[in-house]
């Protein structure tokens, strides 16, 4: 099977207080480590990073720098993730002749992951259905309404924490953004697309270390297991 990715590192950075795609961890740019991963997977055979007008030029580099062999493609994002998405997922199918059939979106800011928990989430995909790799909720949760008080206590067995990266076929993660576009839906998922479309979605264990780099401390989190990993 061939599949394409797509990394989302388009974002401002604002509860980071900067962008942070390219922010050095561990000797190298944040996003380097996801591309190692993904280019050293022989099933993935194409590639679209979505990311600011302004950092095109040093993504571009960094691609062809880590990422060679890989059929690759550096695009301006759109205003919200869910639109940098589209654009990437449009991106990979106007390939010129493209055998991409299955596709994955991936975080830019989670540089931690690791490809036998990609290719995890890869088996569980078949036209119709998608998976995503999670990880079981361990803090008891909260649904609280506008002024904080607590309404509900969720029972946290039946609750999991959504990462990436999210998989499905490029038809039908295309067919969700199209159906969420013209209903006006916005999420901050692409699993969440593929259920509202009647997609089955299929959880996929992942790893806590593949978490998102969100403020300043995740990246001392980060750069401690990257390169704990690195020595070994």
């Amino acid at each position: 099977m061939s599949w394409g990715a797509v990394i989302v590192a388009a974002g401002r950075g604002q509860r980071f207080g900067r962008p942070k795609q390219l922010i050095e961890i561990a000797g190298k740019p944040m996003l380097a480590w996801s591309l190692e991963a993904f280019a050293s997977m022989p099933e993935v055979t194409a590639l679209v990073v979505t990311t600011e007008a302004e950092f095109v030029p040093s993504v571009e580099a960094l691609v062809k720098r880590v990422a060679p062999v890989l059929g690759s493609r550096v695009i301006v994002g759109g205003a919200e993730r869910q639109d940098s998405v589209r654009l990437g997922l449009i991106a990979l199918s106007e390939r010129e002749g493209t055998q991409t059939k299955f596709a994955f979106v991936h975080d830019g800011a989670r540089p931690m992951i690791r490809a036998d928990d990609v290719r995890r989430g890869m088996a569980e995909v078949r036209p119709g259905s998608g998976a995503l790799l999670a990880i079981p909720v361990v803090d008891t949760i909260k649904q609280v309404n506008g002024s904080r008080r607590v309404t509900a206590t969720l029972d946290r067995a039946k609750l999991w924490a959504a990462q990436t990266p999210q998989f499905g076929t490029l038809d039908d993660l295309l067919r969700a953004h199209q159906i969420a576009a013209q209903r006006g839906t916005r999420v901050t998922d692409d699993a969440a697309l593929l259920e509202e479309a009647g997609l089955d979605v299929t959880v996929v264990e992942g790893r806590a270390e593949n978490f998102k780099v969100t403020v300043p401390a995740d990246l001392v989190r980060a750069e401690l297991i990257l390169r704990a990993r690195t020595v070994v």
